[in-house]
């Protein structure tokens, strides 16, 4: 079975694209009906800007899944899911490429979102960190023993969980755990706790978003990251959509159960190559390969 999924935040790059708006009509009209339901010419900063103007949050969320959901669509017959999934964001481009819901409601759930977890990362300042070559099950003790916020956001691959709180728990963490025998534990150049309860000021107003959203049945399944399952009733879809905020993405556990109910060959839509990486750490037999530029 085919498999398609989509990257999340980090996978920015400048000039990301640029190839589509100039050598697809169906591309250039989309880009030009985002730039109108943003209020600003997102394309210029995609095409022309700095890394700087990227990493805004507020950009970076909506860049990516306009790359990700605009390129699913210039691909025609190429692109027949059988099943589809998203890394945190990613799950939003999966969700409207899977016919979930229309592009412009699409973009504007992911503006929201974008722009309501920039205000949480500003009312307590907060991070996370990467830990790698250590057992999950020893980074969640931790992480449950430190008596601040510190909880496991991202479980990426074997041997590699993403955390995420206060900066004073985060810091803790990461010394305990480089005591423990990690690899490394790195902090991330990101501006809030995503995936935590941190992010509750943000799920909260994101939840009457989404309530407000028409979401149609996928023509396929959508495995989403708070539970790692299968999903096609628009009302699981929209719960799991508002409680990820808050909960941990948990792609390992994404790329297993996709796996053992059939996928046999993942392709990668939107900007970067991260999520193939991560799918040959969960199974390195498994076929993977890419799109992240016009394909004609």
């Amino acid at each position: 079975m085919k498999a398609f999924v989509f990257p999340g935040q980090g996978a920015q790059y400048v000039g990301m694209g640029k190839d589509l708006y100039e050598n697809s009509a169906l591309a250039k009209e989309l880009f030009e009906k985002a730039n109108d339901i943003l209020g600003f010419r997102i394309t210029d900063l995609m095409f022309e800007g700095t890394d700087e103007d990227l990493k805004q949050t507020k950009v970076t969320q909506p860049a990516i899944f306009l790359h990700s959901v605009i390129l699913a669509k210039t691909l025609g017959e190429t692109f027949k899911p059988e099943m589809t999934a998203g890394h945190s964001l990613g799950e939003f481009s999966a969700l409207v490429s899977a016919g979930a819901m229309n592009f412009e409601d699409g973009l504007k759930l992911v503006s929201q979102r974008a722009q309501a977890m920039q205000k949480a990362c500003e009312v307590e300042p907060s991070t996370m960190a990467a830990i790698v070559g250590m057992e999950d099950a020893v980074v969640e003790e931790v992480c449950a023993n430190i008596p601040e916020v510190v909880v496991p956001a991202n479980y990426n691959c074997p041997g590699q969980l993403v955390i995420s709180g206060s900066i004073a728990g985060i810091d803790k963490a990461c010394e305990i755990l480089t005591e423990k025998g990690a690899k490394r534990a790195i902090k991330l150049p990101v501006g809030g706790a995503f995936h935590s309860p941190l992010m509750e000021p943000a799920r909260t107003e994101l939840a009457a978003a989404i309530e407000n959203t028409v979401f149609n049945k996928p023509v396929c399944p959508v495995y989403q990251n708070v539970n790692a399952q299968a999903v096609t009733e628009p009302a699981e879809i929209k719960k799991n959509l508002v409680a990820q905020l808050t909960a941990p993405v948990k792609w390992t556990q994404t790329a297993q159960n996709m796996i053992a109910d059939g996928a046999s060959y993942f392709t990668e839509v939107g900007p970067g190559k991260v999520l193939q990486g991560l799918i040959k750490k969960v199974d390195r037999n498994m076929e993977t390969a890419g799109y992240s530029t016009y394909q004609g």
